[in-house]
């Protein structure tokens, strides 16, 4: 009997590496069972006539999208909000289910309005509710890093799609460790908070207005042959942001020790780029919204108890399981026993295709969230088994400039067991101590077959 020339293992690895040990070339193939309970949606979702063609537009519509800094300007003004209304990152939520980081944000946020003197007293105006609201970023078409807490005063970042019109908004980066979005409230987060409201937004306001628009696609697709992926190393695109508007805001007419500080806050602040990449990314993903038939995931934000998805095809609907702790590096003395899990609308860059997903264009962030360079390869190779197409813009120069993987189907998730993963920072649980840590995540694995479930249903509807 002749030896095969080469041997094909589907699945466990035993039977190939008993044959590799023979000297016989095998070819592996990562084959796993589709999710428990999902055979009979995933058939019937498979068999809708109008999957291939929808997933197709969904994909295209978001990769047509040009994200540009149009302008900078108050909450109030750009998406409507009033005294006692707070945006947050995440699915809905209430004060009795918030998270420590979240109520953290939201008793600043209080105190930065007026509405109490102390933050600490906050908690009693949330727990009765009868003068405040809370509502998602994402209903009202914002994102909002970590706790995403937003109030009526604070700036925000305008991006606008010139080919549709369409625009998305994010509040202004204030930097890592004690800061209202990680859940603190201290004083010095209030006074950095205050000067964001009276000097650095209105700096930032008349830069954008006096210059010519911030290409922020055209600096995304820059930084990720520069290092950075987006979601959390955005020091490439922190220092092209600087580049782009630093001569405006030197001829503004603003007093000269304001734009030093704010040259000097920027340029000291690595992160202050992800406000932009993240509303850049909802504008691409608004796009592919509400597309009959499709299974790509459109959202997913967490807002420090829940983990939601939004799924083209089902229109606004939420599914949700519990948010996940990270597993990562932690600053100082805190670790894992410190921290809250995940929260934030940034993962909103994942579901774009970069932070995460993009890993093999950044290896040094490895030193921030943990793994390694092997580790950072192989996720973002993983990350095309469970999404639709590539992202020509945004390319990998290591993997020989393939386009990063876009566009997670809810499909391929349920059928391989592959979830999406995420580069996140950590917030402490417990309100008021801020950043803890940052690692990486991913979503709990059961909301994928709730998508599933209500995108087989919609389709036993339409035969």
């Amino acid at each position: 009997m002749s030896t095969p020339a080469s041997v094909v293992n589907v699945g466990a690895d035993l039977l190939a590496d008993a044959v590799a040990d023979q000297a016989t070339p095998v070819t592996r193939v990562d084959w796993r069972p589709p999710m428990t309970g999902t055979e009979d949606d995933l058939a019937t979702v498979a068999a809708d006539p109008l999957r291939r063609t929808a997933n197709e537009r969904a994909l295209a519509a978001m990769l047509d999208v040009t994200a540009t800094l149009v302008d900078v300007a108050p909450a109030s003004e750009v998406v409507g909000l009033r005294r006692g209304e707070f945006l947050h990152a995440g699915p809905p939520i209430a004060w009795d289910r918030a998270s420590g980081p979240l109520r953290g944000g939201l008793m600043a946020g209080a105190a930065l309005e007026g509405l109490v003197d102390d933050p600490e007293d906050a908690v009693a105006l949330f727990e009765s509710g009868s003068s405040v609201t809370l509502e998602p970023c994402h209903h009202r078409s914002a994102v909002g890093p970590m706790a995403g807490v937003v109030t009526p005063s604070m700036w925000m970042f305008v991006l606008e799609d010139a080919a549709t019109g369409r625009r998305t908004y994010c509040s202004l980066n204030e930097g890592l460790g004690k800061v209202l979005r990680y859940g603190a409230y201290s004083p010095e987060v209030l006074t950095r908070l205050r000067w964001m409201g009276d000097v650095l937004g209105p700096l930032l306001q008349k830069a954008v207005r006096g210059s010519d628009h911030v290409d922020v696609t055209g600096i995304l697709t820059q930084m990720l042959q520069m290092g950075d992926e987006a979601h959390n190393r955005n020091r490439a695109g922190t220092l092209m942001l600087l580049r782009d508007l630093s001569p405006a805001m030197v001829a503004s007419g603003a007093d000269t020790a304001d734009v030093a500080e704010a040259l000097r806050f920027i340029g000291g602040n690595d992160h202050f780029f992800l406000n932009l990449a993240m509303p850049a990314c909802k504008l691409a993903l608004d796009a592919a919204r509400g597309i009959d038939g499709s299974t790509m995931v459109v959202a997913m934000a967490r807002n420090g108890t829940d983990f939601g998805i939004q799924v083209s095809g089902t229109g606004d609907e939420w599914f949700t399981g519990p948010a996940q702790l990270a597993d990562g590096l932690f600053l100082g003395s805190y670790g894992p026993d410190d921290a809250n899990p995940d929260i934030g609308d940034s993962a909103i860059t994942e579901t774009a295709g970069i932070g995460g997903f993009a890993m093999a264009t950044a290896p040094a962030i490895v030193r921030f969230v943990g793994g390694s360079v092997p580790d950072a390869l192989a996720t973002t190779r993983r990350m095309h088994e469970i999404t639709l197409g590539e992202n020509p813009r945004w390319s990998v120069p290591v993997l020989e400039f393939q386009g990063t993987p876009t566009g997670i189907d809810v499909t391929r998730v349920c059928r391989t067991g592959i979830l999406p993963q995420i580069n996140t920072g950590m917030a402490g649980k417990v309100a008021g101590v801020g950043q803890v840590g940052a690692g990486l995540v991913t979503p709990p694995a059961e909301i994928f077959p709730k998508a599933l479930a209500r995108l087989a249903e919609r389709t036993r509807e339409r035969a």
